[in-house]
């Protein structure tokens, strides 16, 4: 979805966990931000999970399911951003604000992003910084954020300041119980 002359797009390499892929679903349709399926994916796209965890927001999801890696790339161009734990830079290292076309690509979460994928974008294989105590973060919490990253940086876009259904004075007008 282009917002501003910006589209964004987050690509899920395989990914296992409907509760995590429901999530995701539900923070892209937040952000006006199109989502990659790669499959094999693991779990089908009308299990009660992926709906118990995106609500009755993943209907408003926009994504697209591929096949496999290389129909993805031929069927996509634009910046390319790969989140693994290899990688040597923070994921707010990067000057998002210069690309048009973005894809903010992250793995399964067993194994993450193939090795054979992220060898030719080392320059582009970013991390979220952590302790040693932990090997990774959860797939929806990572994509969260490094997708509000990207949207600090373009100072949020077309995205909403104050609270639509409530009125931008919600608490202001509280007068108490």
């Amino acid at each position: 979805m282009k917002l501003q002359n910006k589209e964004l797009n987050v690509v899920l390499y395989e990914p296992e966990i409907p509760g995590n892929t429901g999530n995701i679903m539900r923070s892209c349709v937040a952000t006006h931000t199109h989502l990659h399926l790669i499959e094999p994916l693991g779990f089908k796209l009308d299990e009660k999970s992926i709906k118990r965890s995106g609500v009755n927001y993943i209907e408003n999801c926009e994504y697209t399911v591929y096949k496999n890696w290389e129909e993805f790339l031929d069927k996509n161009q634009g910046k390319m951003y790969f989140y693994t734990r290899y990688g040597h830079r923070p994921h707010s290292s990067v000057n998002y604000t210069q690309d048009d076309k973005i894809y903010l690509v992250f793995g399964k979460e067993s194994t993450g992003i193939p090795r054979s994928i992220l060898k030719p974008h080392l320059n582009d294989c970013l991390r979220i910084p952590m302790t040693d105590k932990v090997r990774a973060l959860n797939l929806s919490n990572s994509v969260a954020i490094v997708l509000y990253e990207v949207l600090r940086q373009l100072d949020y876009l077309d995205l909403l300041r104050d609270e639509p259904h409530k009125g931008p004075n919600f608490i202001e007008e509280y007068e108490g119980d």
